[in-house]
């Protein structure tokens, strides 16, 4: 070992010499130790203490005494039983660690054990690291620990730092009053008095709780090492970085100044670092390539080794004898103190007192598992069940696990994990059923209960990326469902930021992972969702938190293109048939309830009683991305007919309606009548639409309010209102940009487009995928401009995608149409750093500031005439097609499929003859067709093959005198029985042509 600085000549009790550099006595010194040789070695302000390599772990230690004769005197401290492994020291005590891990606070003054810390008794000890006057130790399970000394806080029992659980733990380190973590992917974490800066947060505010110091991300930390009121860290590349007090020239920045945030030792660049150390005043860092220790700081008690008593401001080298420096090797270099210490061994030696594997936290790792699955005997194998239990219940250990290449990039999108090596590390697991049960139990029944619930650091969300590659290979259909249920139960708890951040990571997965995540939740919700149609005792909490995982995957998958194809296998294929047992299993309860109500008013509170199943069912509607289109238009009818259905039945009475939502219009006038109406009337909107048009005869059984609505959307379109503002390069309506509303026709507009929703009638209002965005809170972005006004949003996409130097000549600020889209937009201009914002101000302004007023009352009227409220299951694009139709004419289902007939045979003369009439219509005869048949020419979802019409003979006499007459409420096409194809051909083309004036049945 060589030594120099502070009481290092004799007081140690060992042999030394002072050592001859050109002629003069040198301040190094080599100290020549009895043998055997030492194993560790610490340093504080006025402590000395070291390990004697003997196979019993004895203690040396120098200390300052009280009496003279003490504090020359070296002691040494043998521990009956116990075998120290682990030691550092503070001001005035020690603490030792043995092999068994028990933690013993030591008097240096006094050299004895104060006390036992018994509550660390269970850990396994492997790090330990002590300030002036606390202290902190690392379990080998990634806890981190911390007390302070008895005479300052006045129990002084190790604590546990909590807010660092689930952070695999590389390292701690502890500076006069402050600490240290370092993660495994080099986040550093600092806490502590900062007085100086030596936290490296940028401020000199104290920290109460472990904090990042966000200037290292990125850095590849590997080391950290603390003096009094400054600190080092070394990078993975050898790079070293000091902050924190400057006082002495310690930071090696050739300056007396504090850094209070982490600045690259200049001289040291390029030399390749590898080691690093802190005394109190001064730093020393080695160079293994060249053999060279460097110094810098405060030399007045001789502990640069620079033959002097100067201080130091840069990086100097400290001169070891060349014959002995040639012959060694250089371990480990500590400082402590105003001492500078070097472990050395033989160059050819095999032993070394470096950093090691001992030091680090428990991981999964190939070598542990083929151990693991290896081992048969019942001795082997209750150490493994203990191996298990201590990595597998530790979130710590497995967040420190499979790390990829590159994971000190880690970032809140990139998690630095490889789970390649996860999958094969788990499927390797499960040849073993007796291991494999061992990790389901504690990750099941540890693991998972003790993760945290508003973790704020990426490494701390692993376990969540990796726990799905251990549910791929269970077994058991029961252990899949117990631990992602338990798993859901971690995810749906953690705080909205956490969730966000987490959401963040899935996003990034690898294809294949994240198909792997949805395909366990979509698995287990499916078994309990089979299970729910015929067991009503079914756990739903359960399926319920299952489900809204599936949700948040969907979320992801919808917001990001690579994963967006995924989102169709989120959808649960048997929840139809669900639905499908929920509406026979609430007919069936209505019926019963009924027949022994005895009065009106019991049956309309009867008629809203639900079952178990139904409420349990409703709740599920809140996880849209379960149901398929399908099963969300079943569920938005099934919702209108269960709550109203019933209750609409009992009390509207056509002859003397209680409430009612009539409407009667002049054809001529309609939307102005409508509009007045709305106005004067005190509409029930819960209650069916019926239309009446004044001088025409028929009763609304859907037909006449389906024609209303198209009428309606048709005259919007003409822009005699002037309500809204059409876009001739898309044929499409917006919003008129106004700043306030001061009338009510936006208000009303909205009720109609909601009675249209809630009474299933199929209307182009022409509007935008972007207004059904805003209705459901999806934010519209420059592709919804392309699809509203195409030449607009064209220019903006050229804009973006101009060459950056022809940006600043089109001299652009940033307002729209005269309007300022930030504050003082008119005196910034676009620049090709600032030409997204631009952009994206430019489509906020069109879709959501410029119509602020009339989209809001709009949005109040939407929902006061579609009180359905399940129309928000439904996707932006789902809802428009839901209320718009499609025009995707598949016109051959319609004789396929679709056509039924009443006093008609398919092979009757005048059935050939309509049918080889309809083939000869042009596309628009066709839609006129449709028009006349339904009163809208366009389709529901679903197409034509979903509409279902009929074909009747209603045996009239003298039938070439009549027109065909459609019954559009029922899909009934009344056809007379023609004597031949041209008379149906003349008096078809006729009714096709002015269906408007004909009315409707």
């Amino acid at each position: 070992m060589f030594c120099w600085g502070e009481t290092t000549r004799r007081e140690l009790g060992l042999e030394d010499s002072v050592l001859q550099v050109d002629g003069v006595n040198s301040d190094l010194h080599q100290m020549v130790p009895r043998k055997p040789k030492i194993a560790d070695i610490c340093a504080g302000n006025g402590v000395i203490a070291f390990i004697e390599h003997n196979g019993n772990g004895s203690v040396w230690i120098k200390g300052n005494g009280r009496n003279q004769a003490r504090r020359r005197k070296t002691m040494s401290l043998v521990l009956k039983k116990e075998k120290i492994h682990l030691l550092d020291c503070r001001a005035s005590q020690i603490v030792l660690v043995s092999e068994t891990g028990k933690v013993f606070d030591v008097i240096s003054e006094k050299y004895t054990v104060s006390r036992l810390l018994t509550s660390l008794n269970d850990r396994q000890i492997i790090q330990v690291a002590c300030g002036n006057y606390h202290s902190l130790v690392l379990t080998k399970e990634g806890e981190v620990f911390y007390w302070r000394e008895p005479q300052v806080e006045q129990c002084g029992s190790p604590k546990l730092l909590e807010t660092l659980l689930g952070i695999p733990v590389a390292q701690i380190a502890a500076g006069g009053d402050h600490s240290f973590a370092l993660s495994l992917s080099g986040t550093v974490f600092g806490w502590g008095r900062n007085s100086a800066g030596q936290l490296g947060l940028g401020d000199t505010q104290d920290r109460d709780i472990p904090t990042p110091v966000r200037s290292l991300a990125f850095k590849g930390t590997v080391f950290i090492s603390c003096g009094e009121e400054h600190t080092a860290i070394l990078t993975k590349g050898g790079l070293v970085f000091t902050f924190g007090s400057g006082s002495y020239g310690q930071l090696g920045h050739n300056s007396l100044r504090n850094e209070l945030r982490p600045r690259l030792v200049a001289e040291l660049w390029g030399k390749k670092v590898s080691q690093i150390a802190c005394g109190r005043y001064h730093t020393l860092t080695y160079v293994s390539s060249s053999k060279t220790i460097y110094s810098f700081g405060c030399g007045e008690q001789r502990q640069l080794g620079n033959c002097g008593s100067r201080n130091q401001k840069v990086p100097l080298p400290v001169e070891l004898r060349p014959e002995t420096s040639s012959k060694i090797r250089i371990d480990r270099i500590v400082a402590g103190g105003n001492q500078s210490f070097v472990l050395c061994s033989p160059e050819h030696s095999a032993n070394s007192t470096s950093w090691n594997d001992n030091k680090m936290i428990l991981t999964v790792t190939d070598r542990v598992i083929e151990k693991w699955i290896s081992r048969s005997d019942p001795k082997s194998w209750r150490n493994t069940k203990k191996e298990i239990t201590r990595i597998f219940s530790s979130a710590s250990c497995l967040n420190g696990s499979f790390l990829g290449e590159r994971h000190y990039r880690t970032t809140k999108e990139l998690s630095g994990l490889d789970l390649s090596l996860a999958r094969l590390a788990f499927e390797k697991l499960a040849t073993n059923d007796k291991v494999l049960a061992q990790v389901e139990s504690v990750v099941l029944h540890k693991l998972i209960p003790s993760l945290c619930s508003n973790p704020d650091n990426v490494e701390m969300f692993r376990v969540y990326l990796i726990l799905p590659e251990l549910l791929r290979v269970l077994k058991t259909e029961q252990s899949r469902r117990d631990i992602s249920v338990s798993l859901a139960d971690r995810i749906l708890g953690l705080v909205p930021s956490s969730c966000r951040l987490l959401e963040g990571l899935w996003s990034t997965l690898p294809l294949s992972f994240f198909q792997t995540l949805v395909k366990i939740f979509h698995t287990v919700s499916s078994r309990y969702l089979y299970k729910m149609r015929t067991d009503y005792s079914t756990d739903w909490s359960s399926l319920q938190k299952t489900v809204c995982v599936l949700q948040m995957l969907y979320k992801v998958c919808i917001t990001h293109k690579t994963l967006l194809a995924l989102y169709i296998e989120i959808q649960l294929p048997s929840i139809l048939s669900s639905l499908w047992v929920a509406q026979w299993y609430s007919g069936k309860t209505c019926i019963q309830v009924n027949s022994k109500a005895g009065n009106r008013i019991q049956k309309v509170k009867n008629l809203f009683y639900f079952s178990s199943f139904q409420r349990n069912l409703v709740k599920l509607t809140a996880y849209p991305c379960i149901f398929d289109m399908k099963a969300k238009q079943f569920m938005f009818n099934l919702f209108d007919q269960q709550c109203f259905g019933s209750l609409k039945n009992l009390l509207f009475d056509h002859r003397n309606p209680i409430g009612g939502n009539n409407i009667c219009v002049n054809r001529e006038n309609l939307l102005s009548d409508t509009l007045q109406q709305l106005r004067s009337s005190s509409s029930n909107y819960y209650w069916p639409l019926k239309v009446k048009f004044k001088e025409e005869d028929g009763i609304d059984h859907g037909g006449p309010s389906q024609e209303f609505f198209s009428v309606i959307a048709r005259e919007l379109l003409l822009q005699e209102h002037g309500v809204f503002e059409l876009f001739e390069d898309s044929r499409l309506m917006w919003f008129i940009q106004v700043e306030t509303s001061s009338t009510d026709i936006f208000f009303l507009l909205g009720i109609i487009c909601g009675m249209a929703l809630y009474n299933q009638c199929v209307v182009n209002f022409h509007f935008p995928v972007a207004l059904f965005k805003k209705l459901l809170g999806v934010r519209p972005t420059l592709e919804d401009l392309k699809d509203l006004s195409p030449i607009e949003a064209r220019s903006l996409q050229e804009l973006l995608d101009e060459d950056e130097d022809a940006v600043e000549n089109l001299d652009l600020d940033f307002t729209v149409k005269g309007h300022e889209v930030v504050p003082h937009g008119r005196e910034i201009l676009v620049t090709r750093f600032n030409r997204q914002q631009y952009v994206d101000a430019y489509v906020d302004y069109v879709f959501n500031k410029s119509i602020q007023k009339p989209f809001q009352d709009f949005v109040r009227g939407f929902t006061t005439g579609c009180p359905n409220n399940m129309w928000k299951i439904f996707l932006p694009d789902e809802l428009m097609a839901v209320l718009n139709g499609n025009v995707n004419y598949e016109w051959d289902e319609l004789k396929k499929q679709n056509a039924r007939y009443i006093e008609y045979q398919p092979t009757d003369q005048t059935i050939i003859n309509f049918w080889v009439f309809f083939a000869e219509l042009t596309e628009q005869q066709k839609k006129n067709f449709l028009s006349f048949m339904t009163g809208s020419d366009r389709l529901p979802v679903g197409g034509l093959s979903s509409m279902r019409f009929t074909i009747m003979d209603k045996k009239i006499t003298n039938p070439d005198e009549y027109y065909p007459v459609a019954n559009t409420c029922y899909g009934i096409l009344y056809l007379p029985n023609y004597s031949s194809i041209d008379i149906l051909r003349n008096k078809f083309l006729h009714a096709i042509t002015f269906f408007e004036e004909f009315g409707t049945l």
